[in-house]
């Protein structure tokens, strides 16, 4: 089934009204609920993407990409997660917070095998060694302010640098792909620097415009990856 350009850009658009309205939203909380606002955005994408790989499977159940299609939905549900509980109670759901996005990256990265080197030799060094020292400053900067949360955050970073790679190595590896890794950085980079070494002017703001921003690029870059077809709701 051809889902048509117009309504291709009336999801843009609503995906953009949902976010923006939770993204100006944080100039006013808490107000009641707002957990339900916020996750909003990603319930629309969780449904675009099930549609989308429903369609797919009825057109051809042998499709090899599809195999791990789930995964990357299963993704997206922890994200859900993620964002329920970080809104509800961030001080003290902290933690369950971030495993939620923990589970979600290991999911992500197993929906982008299999990995192979498309680069030269001199561009991989490049790209590892930007993620490399990316991520050793960030950790350097936050290190003294982590406490108890030492090993989590750390494990954290890890998990998520691997995901922001994996969008670059993948087989299914594109632009949005690659967007969306490197703007889920951004956006866990802002959470942690404003939580534990100094707080951001209205961060929020530039936390979720990037988180939702991320979100978007992986939904759209993984359903163009798994399709040459007109079919996808993102494309």
């Amino acid at each position: 089934m051809t889902i048509s350009t117009l309504k291709q850009q009336k999801v843009t658009l609503l995906f953009v009204a949902l976010a923006c309205t939770f993204i100006v939203s944080t100039l006013v909380k808490p107000y009641p609920f707002s957990w339900a606002v916020k996750l909003l955005p990603i319930i629309l994408l969780i449904g675009i993407t099930w549609q989308q790989l429903t369609q797919l499977k009825k057109q051809d159940s042998n499709l090899k990409k599809l195999s791990c299609a789930k995964y990357f939905l299963f993704g997206l549900l922890c994200s859900s997660m993620g964002d329920f509980i970080l809104d509800y109670n961030r001080e003290q759901w902290f933690i369950f917070g971030l495993g939620a996005f923990f589970i979600a990256h290991l999911f992500y990265l197993k929906s982008l095998s299999p990995f192979k080197n498309k680069h030269t030799t001199s561009k991989t060094t490049i790209i590892l060694f930007a993620y490399g020292m990316f991520g050793a400053i960030m950790f350097i900067l936050l290190k003294d302010g982590l406490g108890e949360l030492f090993i989590p955050v750390l494990a954290y970073m890890s998990v998520l640098m691997l995901m922001a790679l994996a969008t670059v190595f993948s087989a299914k590896s594109n632009a949005w792909l690659i967007a969306g890794g490197i703007s889920f950085v951004i956006s866990d980079s802002l959470i942690g620097f404003d939580k534990f070494t100094a707080q951001l002017w209205q961060s929020q703001l530039w936390v979720m415009a990037s988180y939702y921003f991320a979100q978007f690029a992986l939904v759209k870059g993984y359903m163009n990856s798994i399709t040459t077809s007109q079919d996808s709701s993102f494309k």
